[in-house]
């Protein structure tokens, strides 16, 4: 059987949507006055660190959440920083839209 052990993909590319996924999807559910319940049924560690000999085996943060932690913003600018967050925006804007049906900012 498959053994998948997030500690050697946490940070990756897939685990950055993921989480914009859901922080998309809780903005919108929460922008209603109405009670929301959530419960996270695959909720693991919650903490894995990206310098551990796990994370290190695999790399995938680097292809990830580093590129977004490690970008060389004093070098660049304040413009690659809002281009790199302006292009993040739009992506999960097109993504919450075909997920959800509706156009539009989340």
């Amino acid at each position: 059987m498959f053994s998948y052990r997030h500690a050697f993909h946490a940070g990756n590319h897939a685990d950055v949507l993921k989480h914009l996924t859901l922080i998309a999807t809780l903005k919108y559910l929460t922008d209603k006055d109405s009670a929301l319940t959530v419960i996270d049924t695959h909720a693991g560690a919650g903490l894995y660190r990206l310098d551990g000999d796990m994370a290190r085996t695999s790399a995938e943060a680097t292809q990830g959440v580093q590129k977004l932690f490690w970008a060389d913003f004093e070098a660049k600018s304040a413009i690659s920083r809002q281009r790199i967050c302006a292009e993040c925006y739009q992506y999960c804007s097109a993504c919450f839209a075909r997920l959800s049906g509706h156009a539009g900012q989340f």
